[in-house]
């Protein structure tokens, strides 16, 4: 039997107010709960922040009477906050604990910059705190592979969080040598792992197969990110014999916004601190459920910088039917891709990261690589640069060839002649590389430029 999310009973928890509440928890109680936290943050939108005043002037919180009026609200982009942030503020800059700068992939160029109260943090530990029971038990260690120096940061959060259930964090940060971190695995007897999919993967691959010099036993992994392979998965499920849970988060979001519960059948989502929707993506128009879309979502509790509507540019779709574990509450699928990381190719069809993902990342060996079209003599080019395990053979070229061509709309374009391969480019000098987004590069000349 699948034990129930333990987010179901920490929302109910949040609706009535009172920790270890009996009850039942229904759609029409979390749907009640969510249209009054939604007027409430309108209304401190409209007060206390000069973005929203200005964008949401038609638009009064007592005219709100149904979740579906959250529909005529604007949207809020990543390029509206990047062009001037402190517009989003409901609070003095006094009351601000944390603020982190992120790198804009929008028109403006200029850097995204999100506040949070220790409020705010609050919320997101709280999240934290609860999610991970079903993951570790007390008295289990969890090797926090993720930032975590800075105050705030995401493996700071999460060593805050455990602590609160007996758990033990290990802070470890940023893998840089998979030898020295399957040392320290070994030496701490770590439990469990948190951290970013390619990185770990590093880990479970580093040892050629059949060799156990470290001696690990790890039992769960979380992997915290917008994607995560169902390559990557088998990979490490196949090396330690472990749970891998996935973990949505963006850091718009707090850095927590869905967890998978022991089904791993989907995430789980923060439905007392927010409302998502999926909406298309050209249109705006918010889809059934079932249908992929563009995930976008409102903050319904957070003190200093309310997100109303945000835009996330990530794509997924709700799973109906209800989860194995038994909760009334909604799964969305993993995230798979973005908005604008679907390339259109020269013969047709779109080519996206999670396509070569999930081919390239089931070579044996191919723990990381880099992707970019590029255009010539009336021909696409696409360039693949890949990060190897040191036991690879040379035969792994060949593999990571055919790996291309299993792509249906790879091979059917290099089959019109509108497509070509360019030599595989090999990194097997053992350097992890930086953590980065994970899009298509695409080099062509746009239309129009």
């Amino acid at each position: 039997m699948i034990d129930k999310t333990p987010l179901e009973q920490w929302i109910l928890n949040k609706i009535t107010g009172r920790a270890g509440e009996a009850g039942r928890l229904t759609p029409a109680l979390i749907a009640s709960y969510q249209l009054k936290k939604l007027k409430e943050t309108v209304a401190l939108a409209r007060e206390k922040s000069l973005f929203y005043r200005a964008a949401l002037g038609g638009f009064p919180a007592d005219k709100i009477s149904s979740l579906k009026d959250l529909q005529s609200l604007p949207f809020t982009t990543a390029n509206d906050i990047s062009q001037n942030p402190l517009r989003f503020l409901c609070c003095s800059q006094d009351d601000i604990k944390r603020v982190v700068t992120m790198e804009s992939s929008g028109t403006t160029g200029l850097p995204k910059r999100i506040f949070f109260t220790a409020d705010d943090q609050e919320l997101t530990k709280d999240f934290f705190h609860h999610g991970m029971t079903v993951i570790a038990k007390p008295g289990d260690k969890v090797l926090i592979l993720l930032p975590y120096e800075r105050p705030g940061s995401v493996g700071d959060l999460f060593a805050e969080s455990v602590r609160r259930m007996n758990v033990i964090p290990v802070p470890y940060g940023i893998i840089r040598d998979p030898e020295d971190t399957l040392k320290v695995m070994a030496a701490e007897q770590a439990d469990t792992l948190l951290g970013i999919p390619a990185q770990v993967l590093a880990l479970a691959c580093h040892e050629a197969p059949g060799e156990n010099k470290f001696q690990v036993n790890i039992k769960n992994v979380v992997l915290n990110t917008d994607h995560v392979p169902r390559a990557v998965v088998n990979w490490i499920k196949k090396k330690w014999s472990c749970r891998v849970f996935n973990h949505y988060a963006m850091t718009e979001m707090g850095l927590g916004g869905g967890l998978e519960c022991a089904a791993l059948a989907g995430y789980h989502m923060r439905e007392a601190d927010f409302i998502f929707e999926i909406v298309n993506p050209l249109t705006g128009a918010v889809l059934p459920e079932g249908a992929e879309g563009e995930i976008v979502f409102t903050t319904l509790t957070r003190g200093g910088m309310p997100l109303i509507r945000y835009r996330t540019g990530d794509l997924a779709r709700f799973i109906p039917g209800p989860c194995p574990c038994g909760t009334v509450l909604r799964r969305m699928a993993p995230v798979k891709d973005r908005v604008k990381g679907l390339v259109a190719l020269a013969g047709g069809g779109l080519l996206s990261m999670s396509m070569l993902d999930e081919a390239l990342f089931a070579v044996a060996g191919v723990l990381d690589f880099t992707a970019t079209i590029s255009f010539g003599s009336g021909v696409d080019y696409l360039a693949v640069k890949t990060r190897l395990a040191g036991w690879v053979g040379e035969e792994i070229t060949e593999s990571i060839q055919k790996a291309l061509l299993s792509i249906p709309v790879v091979a059917e374009n290099i089959k019109q002649g509108s497509l070509a391969l360019t030599p595989i480019e090999a990194d097997c000098s053992g350097i992890l590389w930086k953590p980065s987004k994970r899009i298509i590069r695409d080099l062509r000349p746009q239309s129009g430029a």
